[in-house]
């Protein structure tokens, strides 16, 4: 899956277990609506860097995966859902974190469109 949308906050990596860390950050999209989304994503272990070179604000395409999970508590069945970015990409013609060919998509769309296709490497099985 993928999404655009604008840069609007980055947090500090967090190590969460000796072998396990995370990173969050936030990406606004639908911007120019009355009602922008703030849609909360993740990177996990060696993603974690990918944002060090992206600024507040920056318009940034991230394709990622939908992750969910069940937790078994005290208050019965809860339900987690994660959305696992694995790559990041600057828009407006600037060069990609992991492919360095200028952009020449119309980054003038009035609200961003979340998009999935066959040859997305995920595992959901649908």
């Amino acid at each position: 899956m993928e999404v655009t949308g604008i840069l609007k906050m980055k947090f500090d990596t967090q190590k969460v277990s000796d072998r396990f860390s995370k990173r969050e950050f936030v990406l606004t999209t639908e911007a120019s609506s009355p009602y922008p989304q703030h849609v909360s994503f993740q990177l996990t272990q060696d993603k974690c860097n990918l944002l060090d070179q992206y600024n507040i604000g920056d318009e940034m395409k991230i394709q990622f995966n939908l992750r969910g999970r069940e937790w078994n508590g005290p208050q019965g069945i809860k339900y987690f859902n994660t959305l696992e970015a694995w790559r990041i990409e600057k828009m407006n013609g600037g060069a990609s974190n992991q492919n360095s060919q200028a952009q020449s998509n119309n980054s003038e769309t009035a609200s961003p469109v979340f998009t999935s296709n066959i040859s997305d490497n995920d595992d959901l099985p649908f």
